[in-house]
C-alpha cells in the first residue's frame, strides 16, 4: 500500500512535523509498505486557481507532486491549530486535489498546549468527506507535542506510544480494507 502523509503546517519551525516524522519512521519500521512525506513546506502552491483533475492536467511544476497524491492509497493528515481549525495551507493543497475517492484518510493533530488540536480534527472530519475520502475513527490527539517528540520526530514520552499504536493499527486496518474493495464489484 501506498501511504503518504501530509505535514500540513507552513511554519519553518513547525512543532506538528514531528507527530508527522513519527508516524513515517514507525510506519517504515514496522510495515511493508510505501510511505512518504509531502511537506507543506516544500510546495509553494498559489491560492486555488484551478483544481488539478490528473497529472497531465497538472502544471509542470506540480506534477511530481499530483503524481504522488494521485498514486496514494490512503493519507495520513497531519496539523496544527489555527483558530479552531486545520492549517490553510492544507486546505489549498487539498482544494488542488479535490477528489480522493474511497481512500482512507487519518486524523493526526497536534500542539504545545493541553487541547492537541482538537478542535482542528473536528473540522477535518468535515473535510474528508467533502473529498470522497473515508475517515479513520480513531485519531491520533497530540497536546504538549514538544514534550512528546524531538525535532527528528523521535518519541521522548514512552506513554505516548500506547495512542500511536492504536492510531496506526486501526489506520491500517481501515486503509488496508479500502485498498481491498478498490477492485470494481459490479460490471
Amino acid at each position: 500500500m501506498n501511504i503518504e502523509i501530509i505535514s500540513g503546517s507552513p511554519r519553518a519551525g513547525s512543532v506538528s512535523n514531528r507527530v508527522a516524522l513519527h508516524l513515517s519512521q514507525a510506519l517504515k519500521q514496522h510495515t511493508g509498505h510505501t510511505v512518504g512525506i509531502i511537506d507543506i513546506r516544500e510546495w509553494n502552491l498559489p491560492l486555488l486557481q484551478e483544481v488539478f483533475t490528473s497529472v497531465e492536467k497538472t502544471p509542470e511544476q506540480f506534477k511530481p507532486l499530483a503524481k504522488r497524491m494521485f498514486a496514494a492509497d490512503a493519507f495520513i493528515l497531519v496539523t496544527p491549530e489555527y483558530n479552531g481549525s486545520y492549517s490553510p495551507a492544507l486546505q489549498n493543497l487539498m482544494d488542488h486535489f479535490p477528489k480522493q475517492t474511497r481512500k482512507a484518510f487519518g486524523i493526526a493533530t497536534a500542539s504545545v498546549g493541553a487541547m492537541g488540536g482538537m478542535r482542528s480534527s473536528q473540522q477535518l472530519l468535515l473535510l474528508i468527506p467533502a473529498l470522497f475520502g473515508i475517515t479513520s475513527p480513531h485519531m491520533l490527539i497530540t497536546p504538549f507535542v514538544d514534550k512528546k517528540f524531538d525535532a527528528e520526530g523521535r518519541l521522548l514520552d514512552p506513554n505516548f506510544q500506547k495512542p500511536i499504536d492504536h492510531f496506526i493499527h486501526e489506520f491500517l486496518w481501515l486503509a488496508g480494507s479500502l485498498t481491498a474493495l478498490k477492485k470494481p464489484m459490479y460490471n
